[in-house]
C-alpha cells in the first residue's frame, strides 16, 4: 500500500527543512549525516531545501554502519571539515526509524568529539522503539504492527515513495 507519494515526500522534505532551519538558525553550520543509502539520500534532498532558505553553511556528510550487527563492523562519520565540531550542528538522517537501534549505534562517532548538537530526523517514525531515542524532525509518524514492513524508495528527485507492506 502506498503511504506517500512523491509529492508528498517532497512537501515534507520541505517542511522539515522549514522546522530545522528554525530550530537551528543561530547554528554556526549544520551538517546532515545520512545513514548508509537511503538516509544519505533523503539527508541529500534535505540539504537541496535547507540550502534555499538558511544563509548558514549545510554540510552533508555519510554515516557508514552495519543496521543488522552494529557491533561487528566500524561506525564511520566522514567529516570534511573537522574544524569547530563544538559550533555545528549534527542532524542524523535515516528513512525510517522503526526500533531506534540503527540511530541509537549512529551516535556512536559523536560521542568521541564535542560537538554543538545533535538531532535527529527520519522521513517515517514507527513506534516501536526498544532503545532510548528521540527523533526531533518527522515527517509521518505511523502505529504499525511489528509484522508490517516500511519500504521507502529514495532514488533521485523524481523516484520517490513510501510503502507500506
Amino acid at each position: 500500500m502506498l503511504l506517500l507519494n512523491e509529492k508528498q515526500i517532497k512537501q515534507k522534505i520541505k517542511r522539515l527543512a522549514f522546522e530545522i532551519a528554525e530550530q537551528n538558525y543561530l547554528s554556526h553550520s549544520i551538517v546532515l549525516a545520512g545513514i548508509n543509502n537511503n538516509g544519505y539520500g533523503f539527508a541529500k534532498l534535505l540539504a537541496m531545501e535547507l540550502r534555499k532558505i538558511l544563509e548558514n553553511p549545510v554540510e552533508l556528510t555519510h554515516l557508514r554502519l552495519n543496521p543488522a550487527n552494529p557491533l561487528d563492523h566500524d561506525i564511520s562519520l566522514e567529516l570534511k571539515n573537522k574544524d569547530d565540531l563544538h559550533r555545528k550542528t549534527y542532524i542524523i538522517v535515516d528513512d525510517v526509524a522503526n526500533t531506534g537501534r540503527t540511530i541509537f549505534y549512529a551516535f556512536k562517532p559523536f560521542m568521541e568529539m564535542l560537538a554543538g548538537k545533535v538531532e535527529v530526523a527520519v522521513l517515517v517514525d514507527r513506534k516501536h522503539k526498544r532503545f532510548p531515542i528521540e527523533v526531533n524532525y518527522v515527517g509521518l509518524s505511523l502505529a504499525t504492527t511489528l509484522m508490517e514492513n516500511i519500504n521507502v524508495k529514495i532514488k533521485d528527485t523524481d523516484s520517490l515513495e513510501v510503502h507500506l507492506e
